[in-house]
This record gives structure tokens, sequence and C-alpha cells, in this order.
């Protein structure tokens, strides 16, 4: 069965899936973005089949959330997304969202969600010289 989010590692609720979910679904309809989230914990990972699985193309950007990496959130941005989005925004969301301090603190789960709403904010601001700058997770949504 076919899903934008896979949750190997069990970071996220039922309900916070769901809730992710809806989220990319929503993304791709309005903006033609494909936001695809891997949620694993090394080994334990499906690997490069997710990528014909997703069918990940120039409009595609996995988020692998992985806690092994030191930093928990990392970005694969297709070539059409990054022209629209400004390349520092990818280490920004991580910096802010994917650091080892917050996710520890927060949860790993609040490191995807706010993550995947930074980025869904991002897509669908205006075209302007501040696009992306600020990084709004718009939390009060969960």
């Amino acid at each position: 069965e076919y899903t934008p989010l896979i949750d190997v590692a069990d970071f996220l609720t039922s309900g916070e899936e769901q809730r992710v979910v809806k989220t990319l679904e929503r993304l791709e309809r309005d903006t033609g973005v494909k936001l695809r989230v891997l949620a694993q914990n090394y080994p334990e990972t499906p690997g490069l089949a997710i990528k014909d699985f997703w069918k990940v193309d120039a409009s595609t950007v996995v988020l692998v959330a992985d806690p092994n990496t030191g930093n928990i959130t990392n970005f694969n941005v297709g070539e059409d997304v990054d022209i629209q989005v400004p390349r520092n925004f990818w280490s920004k969301v991580a910096g802010k969202f994917g650091n080892k301090f917050y996710w520890q603190d927060q949860g790993a789960d609040r490191a995807i969600i706010n993550s995947v709403n930074a980025i869904d904010f991002c897509v669908r601001e205006p075209e302007s010289r501040l696009k992306c700058t600020k990084l709004s997770s718009l939390e009060e949504e969960f």
C-alpha cells in the first residue's frame, strides 16, 4: 500500500502519522512538491528500495529521520525543488529541529513533525528574496 511516510522506527504515533500524511498529501496536491518521510533507526532501514517505491524525481524531497547520523533530519532534495527553495533552508531546518539537543529533549516525533511543517510552510511561501528565511513550524496545528 502506497504511503508518503514510512516509519520503520516507530517514532510517530498512529495519530501523528495520519496528520503528517495529510500534510504531505496536501502539499503535493497544492504545490506539486512531493515530500516523503522515512523514519528509520539504522540498521533497520528499507534502503534504496524506497526510491523506486516513491518514484523519487526532481520534484521530490526525501526527509530521512535517523538518530544514528547525529542530526536526526537529513534531506535529499530534487533539483526542481532546489531551484524553488533557498539552499540554506535545509540546513536551517536540520539545525533547529534535527539537532541532537532538540530531538533528545523534544522527541523524534516533534523533530519530524516540525521539520515537515517548516517545509510545508516554506514551499507555499510566495517567491521573494525573503522566501523561507524564517522557520515556521506551525506547531499549534497539531
